[in-house]
């Protein structure tokens, strides 16, 4: 009986599992002195293991100082990146960002800069495989991946996941589809892949347990993989020993040996990877949380613009390039975009926590990028007052503005002197501040990426009939201009009592039969009393600009005793209401869920506060539609939302309720609709009679169980688009874009003989979100954000050689036909929506 025992269990194999170790982390996150030999070591030792690295890439910088011998070593194992090696970088993002709360060109700039840096060190590292320990990833890494040379991705992060989790979906494998169509193979979080029971950061692939293989090799996995990317710094060596842990058998692989040489290679199973697939939430409204993403969000766009001065500097005036400036501009905003700045704020030393750094950072950033469009602009050239004065006005997108300019009046100009006008000596309307007489706003149109020249003159008799404001007998306010008629209530806390859409048929927006009031704030004070709101109490309104061109009420009153301001403004020929907000909170306040909130909350308790978002303090705005959709945006895409609702409590039931920069409320069956940008990334709150509302302020317990405190006044901006059609047709992307990239106005002794305009675009649609000089090259990102894939026509001011679409690598991938006509290079480029393309013109020159 023993014979045939033996002979069938040597005959019945197993079938094998895999394992994916490595590290995560790095010197700004956890990099201890003396770890480079310990992996070294552990590798020597431990001949079947493999790692993946997952390490932040300036950390070899530190490493080269503190551990010289150490960094060597490591570099001669690194060195084989066949399918053989035993090292795989896969992630090479310089600040690992968590990407879905950042812009799409700082995604772009993550890997650019951190394979420059990696590859410094590394010379022979390949970039394969995309795989993160945390939940860094977004619906449009495909096309970035696949530009950047990759072949596949991982979308597992199974033992970090204190910030969400990608959905379970698929088997194997399945092709991660991005919105403009792009594909990279791709491991999933596997359908069979629950979470793991009594934690609140792992799904059951954080080891090959038996349950975890098993289950996926009943769900049809062939040859299932489980993950752990250790923190640099633990001191285990191997993760699950030399294979004796767990599911027997269980080879150790890199993720590129994994899916080249072990898995089934290849799938036809599709996954439109929406980011409504990214269950992910941080201490949204937090004060400390709403700083940061501020801060960043200012630094995202301060040097963006920066670089696009600089290049017309550079195109126009033959300026030097301040390339070095530039990438340590991008160094500071990389930086803190680190995920560990969003989820752990508050680690650190005093005065030198993650969101200390953020300020450090962000202050670089912007620092240097006004520095380089004062130089673009002239503002660094001593103005002679003495002289004649020319206004320049900037615009860096690729649309172009009719904007309202502000301007201060230097000295020696009287405001109730002058008039402006423009490069045809054609009076522009003009409006003094009532505020402060030194400045003045008028109405500029200047052309897609370049600028425009307006002179003072003499005071002409002409006068600008157009925005106006009024007081009712009920001291209500009404603003009014081209676009809206709006009225403020001054008995319910200043909230919009009516906002009536002329350029729609005169429709009422405000839905007069809610409950809740357009634009009150409201919240649950769980300390006092519970729900209050700005509506319980009557305020000061004041008008404080009249018109002509501007228009802007200001609100003063008290939540629950704590003094807040808020400004209502409204422009001639400007659809947008903005909106700017500041709470003067005398004390810190507990404001959200009362869940445990005096109770130390185990981590591993599923219920968190800070995940219910309706009880946080809100602005509202219930809106008198027929029909409800929502469309919100992400990077390099929008996603049209399948959610009922916006509310959890739960870790197990986490939804995506995240704008970065706008959320557009839709009426399908009137064809219009209603879109809140905002200042920041942050939470919006919507379901089945609950109106939109902007996350405000949250005070109480985040992650861990530690306290979000309120510190000090809260500050925002938001705005308000009230539209017709969708989102693409009204063009709300182009709208957030231009808010982003306001014109810059300067003064100038120098007249320029004519506007200039680096970018025409045949059709609207399109966005520039890099435009940039290597050496005689000028590089041009573009981003087909609201257009079809049509073909396009674009003139560039100025001739090239040659022209090419490059990847993000530097990879030609396609040579294009130019023409050169009078003096501009002509040439056309299709792509899907939601796509990105690279153009390089070789030898670019005005002169």
């Amino acid at each position: 009986m023993l014979i045939p025992m033996v002979f069938m269990a040597i005959g019945t194999q197993a079938q094998k599992a895999y394992f994916i170790d490595g590290y995560h982390g790095g010197v700004y996150g956890h990099y201890p002195v003396g770890y480079t030999q310990f992996v070294v070591d552990e590798l020597n030792k431990n001949k079947f293991w493999k790692i993946n690295l997952e390490i932040e890439p300036e950390t070899w910088d530190s490493v080269k100082v503190r551990e010289p011998q150490a960094l060597a070593g490591f570099q001669e194992l690194f060195a084989d990146q066949s399918l053989a090696g035993r090292i795989e970088y896969v992630s090479p993002a310089y600040g690992q960002s968590y990407f879905y709360n950042v812009s799409g060109e700082s995604i772009i700039r993550h890997f650019h800069y951190g394979i420059k840096k990696v590859k410094s060190y590394f010379p022979t590292a390949v970039f394969t495989t995309y795989s993160s320990e945390e939940p860094c990833f977004t619906s449009a890494l495909p096309q970035i991946l696949n530009s950047f040379g990759y072949k596949y991705a991982s979308l597992k992060n199974p033992n970090t996941c204190w910030g969400g989790y990608t959905r379970a979906f698929g088997g194997e494998l399945v092709n991660w589809v991005g919105p403009d169509g792009s594909r990279i193979t791709t491991v999933p979080r596997y359908g069979s892949e629950g979470l793991e029971p009594n934690s609140t950061w792992q799904t059951e692939g954080w080891t090959n347990s038996p349950k975890y293989i098993s289950d996926a090799l009943k769900s049809g996995i062939k040859n299932p993989v489980a993950m752990t990317f250790q923190d640099a710094g633990w001191r285990n060596g191997p993760w699950i020993g030399n294979g004796e842990k767990g599911y027997q058998p269980t080879e150790y692989k890199t993720w590129r040996d994994y899916f080249a040489n072990h898995s089934i290679g290849k799938t036809d199973q599709d996954w439109h990877f929406s980011q409504e697939d990214m269950q992910v939430s941080l201490v949204w409204g937090s004060q400390v949380l709403q700083k940061i993403a501020q801060q960043v969000r200012v630094s995202e766009n301060k040097i963006v613009m920066a670089e696009k001065m600089a290049t017309l500097n550079k195109i126009y005036n033959n300026a030097p390039w301040p390339q070095e400036a530039i990438d340590e501009a991008w160094r500071g905003l990389m930086l803190s975009q680190h995920h560990d700045c969003w989820i752990v704020p508050y680690n650190g030393k005093r005065g030198n926590t993650w969101a200390d750094k953020v300020v450090v950072w962000t202050d670089t950033t912007n620092r240097i990028s006004d520095r380089i469009i004062a130089s673009a602009a002239g503002t660094h050239v001593g103005l002679n007052k003495n002289a004649d004065q020319w206004i320049n006005v900037y615009n860096t997108t690729g649309n172009i503005k009719n904007e309202l300019v502000s301007l201060n009046l230097p000295a020696g100009i009287d405001p109730q002197t002058i008039s402006i006008v423009d490069d045809k000596n054609k009076e522009v309307p003009l409006q003094v501040s009532a505020q402060d007489q030194k400045v003045v706003y008028f109405k500029s149109a200047v052309p897609a990426m370049g600028y425009s020249q307006y002179k003072f003159d003499k005071k002409k008799t002409s006068k600008t009939a157009g925005a106006k404001a009024s007081v009712l007998a009920s001291g209500d306010i009404v603003l009014e201009t081209d676009h809206y008629k709006l009225v403020l209530n001054k008995a319910k806390g200043g909230s919009i009592k009516s906002l009536i859409v002329k350029t729609l048929a005169n429709k009422e927006f405000v839905d007069a039969k809610s409950e809740r009031s357009f634009n009150e704030l409201r919240g649950n004070f769980f300390d006092n009393g519970g729900f209050h709101s700005t509506t319980e109490n009557p305020v000061t309104i004041s008008i404080i600009e009249n018109g002509p061109l501007v228009v802007t009420a200001q609100v003063k009153g008290e939540l629950l005793s704590n003094p807040f301001t808020q400004t209502i403004t409204l422009k001639q020929g400007d659809r947008k209401i903005e909106c700017a907000l500041e709470i003067d909170w005398k004390t810190n306040i507990g404001i959200g869920s009362d869940y445990k909130q005096h109770e130390k909350i185990d981590p591993k308790d599923y219920h968190k506060p800070f995940y219910d978002d309706s009880q946080k303090l809100l602005a509202l705005f219930p809106v008198n539609f027929q029909s409800e959709k929502i469309y919100k945006d992400a990077p390099f895409d929008v996603t049209e939302s399948k959610l009922e609702n916006t509310f959890f409590s739960r870790w197990d039931s986490i939804k995506h309720n995240l704008m970065v920069t706008w959320v557009d409320l839709y009426d399908a069956k009137n064809d219009m609709g209603l879109a809140l940008l905002s200042d920041q990334t942050t939470s919006y709150a919507h379901g089945k009679n609950f109106p939109l509302g902007l996350n405000v302020q949250y005070s109480g317990a985040g992650l861990w169980g530690r306290n979000h405190t309120i510190t000090g006044p809260t500050k925002m901006r938001y705005a308000l688009v009230p539209h017709a059609g969708k989102w693409d047709k009204a063009a709300i992307s182009t709208e957030a874009s231009t808010w982003n990239e306001p014109v810059l106005a300067t003064l100038t002794n120098q007249p320029a003989k004519t506007q200039k305009s680096l970018i025409k675009a045949s059709r609207k649609g399109y966005q520039y979100p890099s435009i940039s000089i290597d050496g005689n090259d000028l590089f041009i990102r573009i981003f087909n954000a609201e257009g079809d894939d049509q073909p396009q026509k674009i003139t560039l001011d100025g001739k090239a050689s040659s022209a090419a679409l490059v990847e993000l690598n530097g990879d030609v991938k396609e040579e294009l036909v130019i023409s050169n006509q009078q003096g501009k290079t002509v040439l056309n480029v299709s792509m899907p929506r939601f796509g990105i393309r690279t153009i390089r013109l070789k030898d670019f020159s005005t002169h």
